[in-house]
């Protein structure tokens, strides 16, 4: 019965819980904005990487090389899309 619990699963859950009231906690907190955004990056690197690791069962796979470059070109993608959507929208660039 032991084997059948999804304990890393349950700890991945947990620690998301955690990482997210870490990021609630800079709202909460007064700090400065070098210090929130600090926090908040690093619980966002931490979270995606739980998430990808423990629940979309990145690294249990043989063909990592595959999983791993489509990881890249979807950061390429949201990074074109973010910085296009600021140039348009802020910068006044068309």
């Amino acid at each position: 019965m032991k084997q059948l619990f999804p304990r890393h699963h349950v700890m991945g859950f947990v620690f998301s819980l955690v990482l997210s009231l870490v990021a609630l906690a800079v709202l909460y907190f007064d700090m400065s904005f070098t210090a929130g955004m600090t926090i908040l990056l690093i619980t966002a690197i931490a979270q995606a990487s739980v998430q990808l690791l423990l629940f979309m069962h990145i690294g249990e796979t043989s063909d990592r090389a595959t999983l791993y470059t489509n990881i890249a070109y979807a950061l390429f993608v949201g990074v074109v899309t973010i910085i296009g959507t600021l140039f348009t929208m802020i910068w006044g660039y068309m």
